[in-house]
Order: structure tokens, then sequence, then C-alpha cells
């Protein structure tokens, strides 16, 4: 039986998509992607207790508002995942600090399942590769795999999949959520209804990550696709929220996937929490965050 300290926590970090370009449906009925993701130091944290029991699995979620019925948690899917690829059967409590936004296109769930997998992987003296975890984490959402890197930084490409981890200047952003979520997969139906296919230039985003320069004629290039497919009231909140952190000082301001949140960086620490400051209380979730390390 494998032997963890009691609470073993393990943080699952939020992402944002710097740029998000969607390409063409797939056969498979997904899309292809050419995205920039970042991760912060803002998230979630999950706690890994030994528990009674050959291969069960107990969750808690703190601060959640609708608690997820277990079978429908991917945390609870990527640990059957694992225990099927693995010999592992300890029996588990997961306590979940849950602070990352539901359907607010900052990854929480997938960053959740990616936790899961390295923190299992860990607690059984790591029996899967990298190129094992990054199978299982493709099988469980399209954003899993970015988290398996545990990089600060990538360009992301495929369905999610294609992972090229890229160096990232400390950047300090501001994360706001509307209050409401989005659906990742009716907002791609949205998508596919207008017929949108991105048209933007691979090799501008290319030559900006070579660089490693993220200022104001960088991020004229980057852009988020969703944004304009969305319908009235949501596209109007979201013209807001981003104007309005741009009016406080963004460099850059957009939506992050497929929504609901919105984010905007600053040029500084002090310049980000000042913005935040402005913010609270206007919107259901506001907070300051950087790049993370």
């Amino acid at each position: 039986m494998p032997v963890f300290p009691e609470k073993l926590p393990f943080f699952a970090p939020a992402k944002v998509n710097l740029h998000l370009a969607v390409k063409n449906r797939r056969p498979d009925g997904f899309h292809d992607i050419d995205s920039v993701f970042l991760a912060v130091n803002f998230g979630d944290t999950l706690y890994f207790d030994a528990a009674e029991g050959k291969n069960t699995v107990e969750i808690v979620m703190e601060g959640l508002n609708t608690p997820l019925p277990t079978e429908k948690n991917i945390i609870f899917k990527a640990v059957s995942l694992f225990r099927e690829k693995t010999d592992f059967s300890q029996g588990l409590k997961i306590t979940v600090e849950k602070r990352i936004p539901m359907g607010g296109g900052l990854g929480g769930g997938s960053s959740d399942a990616a936790a899961a997998l390295l923190a299992l992987n860990k607690i059984a003296n790591l029996p899967c590769r990298r190129e094992n975890l990054l199978e299982m984490a493709a099988c469980l959402g399209s954003d899993v795999p970015f988290f398996i890197y545990e990089t600060p930084a990538a360009r992301v490409s495929g369905r999610g999949e294609r992972i090229l981890p890229i160096e990232a200047p400390m950047l300090f952003l501001v994360f706001v959520s509307p209050g409401f979520s989005s659906d990742t997969s009716a907002a791609y139906k949205l998508f596919d209804e207008k017929n949108r296919i991105s048209t933007l230039p691979n090799d501008d985003i290319s030559e900006i990550l070579k660089e490693g320069i993220f200022d104001e004629k960088a991020y004229s290039h980057f852009t988020n696709d969703f944004l304009s497919v969305f319908p009235e009231p949501e596209k109007s909140v979201y013209n807001e929220i981003i104007a309005k952190l741009r009016e406080l000082g963004a460099l850059y301001a957009n939506l992050s996937g497929s929504g609901s949140a919105c984010f905007g960086v600053f040029a500084d620490r002090e310049r980000a929490r000042k913005a935040a400051d402005v913010l609270r209380g206007k919107w259901a979730f506001v907070r300051d965050c950087c790049t993370f390390r």
C-alpha cells in the first residue's frame, strides 16, 4: 500500500488563453485550435488522504455552490482512468478547495483532473511516464494535457493535445467573471452555425513567441475567435468588461477560452491590484494574479 502524508496538497492552477484561434472542424467532431495558454498563480488546491476500502474514492468539494454528483466529477473520472491503466487500488478521500469559477474558460475542471493524475502518479511511486499521463489527459478533455506539462505557458494546437512549452514573461492579470457560465460545446455550436473559421496567420504568432516579447505590438496579433459569435446580451456584457479593463490601464484585454471570464494584462502588479479593487463589487468574481512559476 502506498504511504503518503495526510492531506497531501496539490495545486491546480487556472489558465488563460492569451490567444485563441479556432480552425477547421475535424472528422472526430472536435475543432483544431491555435492558442497560447498561460498558467497563473491562482487556482484550486486538492488534498489527498488515504481511505479504507480497495478502489474507493470520496470527493469533497469545498467552495462550490452546486456540488456535482461524484460520478460526474472530472476528478473521479481521472482517478478511475488512472486505476484502469495501473494497478493502483488505494482508497482515497480527495478534498478540493474550489476557487476557479466553473464555466469561466479558466480551465478549472481540466486543471483539477491533471492535478489528480499527477498526484496519483506520485502517490503510486511514478508508474506512468509523461506520455502515459498525456494519453489519459487527452481522454478526459482538450485542455487537460496542457496542465500535465506543469509549464508556465505553451503554444497549444490540434484539439489541445499538441503542447509546445514556451518561455513566458512575468505578466500581471485581472480576471473578471460576469456571474454566469458559458458552455464550451454550446459555444462551438454557435461558431459552426455562423460558419466561422479563423483566417489569422500562424506565422505572426510564431514570431511573437520566438521573440518572447509581449508588448502592445504583440498583443495586436492576439485574438479570441469566440468573442464575435455570442448573441446578446452575453456579447455586450463581455465587451463592457473588456472595455472597462482597458479603461483601467490594461495593455490587452479579451475573453478567456469560450467564456465567461474576461481578463486584462497590466504592466505591473500594482496597476493590476488597483484595477481589481475598482471592479470588485460590480462583478460576481474579480481576481488579480500573475504568471505561475
